[in-house]
């Protein structure tokens, strides 16, 4: 018994040691804050507004209109932050996420449904679940054309 105490107390040294380097080690960089464009302070649109509504019903006016911070973040998605690029010549098309595999944000509207036909000007990129907060920029492909959407990296 006494041989087997001081090997548990070594053992539970050693791992608590390696515990501890592992969190030190983070070398992650903080992110920096987001800017947005000066066209972020203009009021809605009626496009935009309806696209507000279509991914956030009743509560559009409680979940967004109501917190100036989150509006303007929206805004700028919807001003800034996304666009449509056609590439024509099947040798510039690239291999990406389809648009048919991101899945619908419909969090608030459960009846939500995706377009039947895609039409950039009325594209509502509210509407699904893109990467919006992440660290880089993506690329997604709309099934059966030549489109792609482009969500610009917040940074």
């Amino acid at each position: 018994m006494k041989l087997k105490f001081p090997h548990l107390v070594v053992l539970v040294l050693y791992l608590f040691t390696f515990t501890l380097n592992a969190q030190s080690n983070d070398q992650r960089q903080p992110l920096p804050l987001a800017n947005y464009d000066q066209n972020v302070n203009a009021p809605l649109t009626s496009s935009e507004r309806l696209k507000l509504e279509e991914v956030y019903g009743n509560k559009l006016q409680s979940y967004v209109l109501s917190q100036p911070e989150r509006l303007k973040a929206i805004k700028n998605i919807l001003r800034n932050r996304v666009q449509i690029l056609e590439f024509a010549n099947s040798k510039d098309q690239k291999q990406c996420t389809l648009l048919s595999e991101v899945s619908l944000f419909d969090y608030y509207v459960n009846d939500l449904q995706r377009d039947q036909q895609f039409n950039k000007h009325t594209f509502n990129p509210l509407k699904y679940n893109f990467d919006f907060y992440s660290r880089g920029s993506h690329l997604y492909r709309v099934d059966n054309t030549s489109y792609y959407i482009l969500i610009k990296s917040q940074h």
